[in-house]
């Protein structure tokens, strides 16, 4: 009997790679890549060429986690039409982006011009029926010097 413990052990962990493997064959990859594109596209045109438009993917009940920004969809529009008057230059360089599920993560070097270090930003959205519906952000200055030697991107 002792002999046979390691063995079912062994049974066992090697089983654990497979539950994940089943797992991850229900995703609709399909679908996970049209929503990445959907926020992409709508992140390229509404915070680099600050087209205002680009925000009819935004649902009107847009929930909204940033703390500095209102929920909704035009609240969110007034705001950042704002923030394009002040910074015209402000550009946001998808550095990476993922998908799972209805969420979309986007890895971003915000700057508000050609002179700014600017910021590293994570940000989340989730896509419900084509429309972003809801947002989380991180954000994190770039540092003028760093205690190592990798970049943030």
């Amino acid at each position: 009997m002792i002999r046979f413990k390691p063995a079912l052990a062994t049974l066992a962990v090697a089983a654990l790679p497979v539950g994940a493997v089943a797992q991850d064959s229900d995703r609709d990859l399909a679908a996970e890549e049209a929503n990445r594109r959907l926020v992409v596209e709508f992140y390229d045109r509404f915070f680099n060429a600050h087209e205002i438009e680009a925000a009819d993917v935004i649902a009107e009940d847009y929930i909204q986690h940033n703390p500095a920004v209102p929920d909704g969809r035009t609240p969110l529009v007034s705001f950042f039409t704002d923030v394009f008057a002040d910074n015209p230059d402000a550009r946001a360089e998808i550095v990476r982006s993922a998908a799972d599920g209805d969420l979309v993560w986007l890895h971003v070097h915000s700057t508000n011009g050609p002179e700014d270090r600017g910021a590293a930003v994570v940000d989340i959205f989730r896509v419900e029926d084509g429309l972003i519906v809801e947002h989380w952000d991180v954000v994190q200055p770039v540092p003028e010097e760093a205690a190592n030697d990798n970049t943030m991107f």
